[in-house]
């Protein structure tokens, strides 16, 4: 069976395990399904995620001239304490940005190899935890806009570690610590502007992925030097497949990639 379409990262369904999906513009794949099965993947063109035009993608699924140009990529997003909708100040769309940026955040701890903090709009739990192939988060505090979330982790992160290991993480290579203890430590360090916000009550949530067989040893495969791939599917975790001979393949990172996906 094939399947022809422009990558972009996976859907996901919270279940136990959690379901992935991929979305092309005319079909879907229940990536679940694929579990102990061979595949291939061959790299087909490039489709810019904003012109649509068979052009190099740069960062984020973008061509180059895109990726400074739309608003989906301006740096209040990597770095929401540089997000201004808050004060009617545009960084590239004020409209759009008021709408991404002027909505309840939460900032949270996630452990997918090590404890680490982050931010996320609410609208986006658990999925934001999903995407990081983290198997538990709790909430610190919740916020009414990007910027207090931004400049809370920004404080944060002065003592605990804001990035995720990926290599950890889908060798299942994990620290277990109780959130609930590293989020009352980290409590002290809560701007003053934003401890009002504080989430005193909740609580740990736990997230299985169906992954059957986590690799010893991680080989990413990139589609531009590899551009055709076959292999076992075995697992499934943050935006990765993880296969039998140990690749791993990023499924985010290779948003704008038009592939054929075929079941063997």
């Amino acid at each position: 069976m094939l399947y022809e379409g422009v990558l972009k990262k996976m859907r996901t369904e919270n279940a136990s395990p959690i379901n992935y999906y991929l979305v092309f513009e005319n079909d879907f794949i229940h990536v679940n399904q694929l579990l102990n099965k061979n595949i291939s993947i061959e790299f087909v063109s490039y489709q810019c995620l904003s012109c649509g035009q068979n052009k190099k993608i740069f960062r984020q699924g973008y061509c180059y001239d895109d990726f400074y140009k739309t608003p989906n990529a301006g740096d209040w997003i990597m770095k929401p304490e540089l997000s201004k909708a808050h004060l009617d100040i545009e960084d590239r769309d004020l409209e759009f940005e008021k709408k991404a940026q002027l909505q309840p955040h939460i900032v949270y701890l996630a452990n997918s190899s090590n404890v680490k903090v982050g931010v996320t709009r609410k609208a986006q739990v658990p999925t934001r935890w999903i995407d990081q192939g983290a198997h538990e988060a709790i909430e610190i505090l919740e916020v009414p806009n990007r910027y207090l979330a931004g400049i809370t982790e920004v404080a944060l992160k002065e003592h605990i570690a804001d990035k995720t290991n990926w290599r950890k993480m889908l060798k299942n290579d994990i620290d277990d610590e109780k959130l609930e203890d590293v989020k009352l430590r980290l409590a002290q360090y809560i701007p003053e502007e934003t401890k009002p916000y504080f989430l005193e009550n909740s609580k740990e949530l736990h997230l299985e992925f169906p992954v059957h067989k986590y690799p010893e040893k991680v080989t990413s495969l990139n589609l531009e030097k590899t551009p055709n791939y076959e292999g076992k599917l075995v697992g499934i975790k943050g935006q990765y497949l993880i296969f039998e001979d140990q690749t791993v393949f990023n499924v985010r990172n290779h948003e704008g990639f038009k592939v054929a996906l075929s079941i063997l």
